[in-house]
């Protein structure tokens, strides 16, 4: 599971990191606002838990502005020292998804954690454009046209599916797919291989875009619409 940190206090942090990544999570770490917003934007995450008071961008800014920009759902659990209910309620009506008031402990947030993304579910159908995804039936249509996908296949589609429009770099790809593993890059390029042959014979355009270097994302084009009047 990958988990972003949004916290200033650096002794907190430290604790917060070294707790979480002790039981398998993979974290990123942001001491400001405007840098926690950045990493949430530009990389897939499970889930973020956020400080309320930060420097450059306060937490409840930088939750106002995940909601409002973000493709997808990422939960959110928001800590403080503020513990009135009028500072719960600004933190709920700002989009986080669980409220934490400080001192806690930290086997009450990882189970806040793991409890909101089982609610969260992960079967929800995803729909950009042309192309859907059905997590709970493992299909794939393009225009209305099953794809048939290997299952490592599939599970990119998704990732980038719900990443979409960013992209999802190299290394965050990889640690989803082989968590436990050492880096697979041989093995990625070519399970991205088979992702792009799939769809050779449903669209004209590549719809996997390489980020040479970087990443992967997809690469859609909006059907024309036909406005011809008969």
């Amino acid at each position: 599971m990958k988990l972003l940190l949004i916290e200033d206090n650096q002794d907190l942090a430290t604790n917060l990191v070294q707790f979480f990544e002790h039981h398998g999570f993979v974290v990123d770490y942001a001491n400001n606002g405007q840098l926690g917003l950045q990493l949430a934007e530009e990389h897939y995450f499970d889930i973020i838990i956020l400080d309320l008071m930060l420097p450059k961008l306060d937490g409840i800014e930088v939750c106002n502005r995940l909601r409002e920009n973000a493709q997808r759902h990422i939960p959110i659990i928001m800590l403080t020292a503020r513990d009135s209910l009028q500072d719960k309620l600004l933190g709920f009506s700002s989009g986080a998804d669980d409220y934490l008031t400080k001192p806690f402990e930290l086997k009450e947030l990882r189970a806040r954690c793991l409890a909101i993304c089982q609610r969260i579910s992960p079967n929800t159908q995803l729909s950009i454009q042309q192309l859907t995804l059905s997590p709970s039936k493992k299909t794939v249509t393009f225009n209305n046209i099953e794809v048939k996908l290997s299952s490592m296949a599939f599970k990119i589609l998704h990732i980038l599916m719900q990443a979409y429009p960013n992209m999802v770099s190299r290394r965050d790809l990889t640690e989803q797919l082989w968590p436990d593993e050492p880096t697979q890059s041989d093995a990625l390029r070519s399970h991205i291989y088979q992702l792009r042959k799939a769809f050779d014979q449903h669209c004209k355009e590549d719809i996997i875009k390489t980020y040479h270097g970087v990443g992967f994302g997809l690469h859609l084009i909006k059907p024309e619409l036909n406005n011809n009047v008969d």
